[in-house]
């Protein structure tokens, strides 16, 4: 009886190697922002095992308001299994509980914006076997983040490829008396014009036709789905391609949970599309 045990406990075991063997590898990486003069964390999840002749995409995940770079991996911890899944670098990295991913006017110590796109961009570029590219990139994130990832992609054209925004704060202007904005920005009846440039709405004259990627979701019972609704008839009225969705579900990891899926499949497609171009 042993002698027939033996067999099935071996092959218990190598099913269950196999099972088990696609493990992405989850970094925490400590950044120094020379612009803010302090380090800065970041959850880094990449491929198991990284093969250094390869150039691996990166999707860089940005956190809404009251969140921190834990917070991506924490509400979604399935990210593991879809870094490996799809062969791509994902970054978390922290933008402070309030920051709204901004190059701040008020506050010199709260330079998002140039430590997101800048700073820690070369980071990643120096310590992992990333595509160096804006083919190679993209970014989205969740409420703030969401607004955090097409500002910057926006912005940024030449260092991202591709951007999205998931339940995203998307025009700020209709709140100029919530998350803290006008700690970083001033009160908006001093500085009008300055909350409208601020905003993803401020930034749409320098997209141009099919030169960024877009992908939008918003649930129809979260309170920004008016201003995303309004950015996707925006974008329609300047002939911007992109996608918009607009599903049931609120402001909650559970709409994120599945949006952020989407967003990644959406952004491998990307990537392989620009291979297949090359």
């Amino acid at each position: 009886m042993k002698k027939l045990l033996f067999p099935f406990f071996l092959t218990f075991i190598l099913l269950t190697s196999l099972v088990f063997k696609s493990q992405a590898q989850v970094d925490t990486v400590s950044t120094f922002s020379k612009s803010m003069k302090k380090e800065i964390k970041a959850v880094v999840i990449a491929p198991e095992t990284l093969d250094l002749t390869k150039e691996y995409p990166v999707t860089y995940l940005l956190h809404g308001y009251s969140g921190n770079y834990k917070s991506w991996i924490d509400g979604v911890p399935e990210l593991i299994d879809l870094a490996e899944e799809h062969q791509m670098i994902i970054v978390t990295p922290d933008g402070n509980f309030d920051s709204w991913y901004w190059d701040s006017p008020e506050k010199e110590d709260s330079q998002y914006e140039t430590y997101i796109s800048k700073e820690l961009v070369e980071f990643i570029d120096e310590k992992y076997p990333t595509l160096a590219a804006k083919e190679g990139r993209a970014i989205t994130g969740l409420s703030m983040g969401g607004h955090g990832a097409l500002y910057l992609a926006i912005r940024h054209q030449d260092i991202y490829g591709a951007a999205g925004s998931q339940s995203g704060g998307v025009d700020i202007t209709p709140f100029p008396e919530n998350w803290n904005m006008k700690s970083y920005l001033g009160e908006k009846s001093e500085f009008p014009e300055r909350w409208k440039d601020y905003s993803v709405m401020g930034q749409l004259h320098l997209l141009s036709r099919n030169n960024l990627p877009i992908i939008i979701h918003c649930g129809t019972d979260d309170f920004f789905f008016q201003a995303n609704l309004k950015l996707h008839e925006e974008l329609n009225y300047l002939n911007i391609p992109h996608t918009f969705t607009a599903n049931p579900g609120g402001h909650n990891w559970e709409y994120w949970e599945e949006s952020v899926q989407y967003h990644l499949l959406y952004f491998k497609n990307y990537f392989e599309s620009k291979k297949v171009k090359d």
